[in-house]
């Protein structure tokens, strides 16, 4: 059994996204824990098509530094089988996402990534009440 944690938090381009980075941190134990910071933008989807989007990648990169983390953007078709991916070959003991919104659990990403991953990643969701203290 190892004792080091690997935490993976999952970003949108949104700056708000701080506040899942951050709880990702909070989550370490110790110095030896890793924090792996994972965006995925979807193949048709705009990327960097706005300049504040870029900002804000930019932004998200800047944050995750502060943290000792790397950002890790992936273009694909499938979100949620690449995150399940990233946290199979990473290794990942906790998957850190933000609250959805969706009530269908079949368009939830939440339970959609809960199935594409082993049953002892723990997933850490972080509400978006108070989001105004972040921004």
């Amino acid at each position: 059994m190892r004792n080091r944690k690997k935490i993976m938090v999952c970003v949108t381009q949104q700056k708000s996204c701080e506040r899942l980075i951050q709880r990702g941190n909070e989550l370490r134990k110790n110095d030896s824990d890793e924090l792996f910071v994972i965006h995925v933008v979807k193949e048709n989807w705009k990327y960097f098509g706005k300049l504040k989007e870029s900002d804000a990648i930019e932004y998200l990169f800047d944050v995750s530094k502060e943290y000792g983390a790397n950002l890790t953007v992936i273009k694909s078709k499938k979100i949620e089988e690449t995150l399940g991916n990233a946290a199979e070959e990473n290794k990942i003991d906790i998957i850190v996402m933000g609250e959805s919104f969706e009530s269908n659990a079949q368009q939830n990403m939440i339970n959609r990534l809960q199935k594409k991953t082993k049953k002892e990643v723990v997933f850490d969701i972080v509400s978006y009440e108070n989001i105004e203290n972040i921004i």
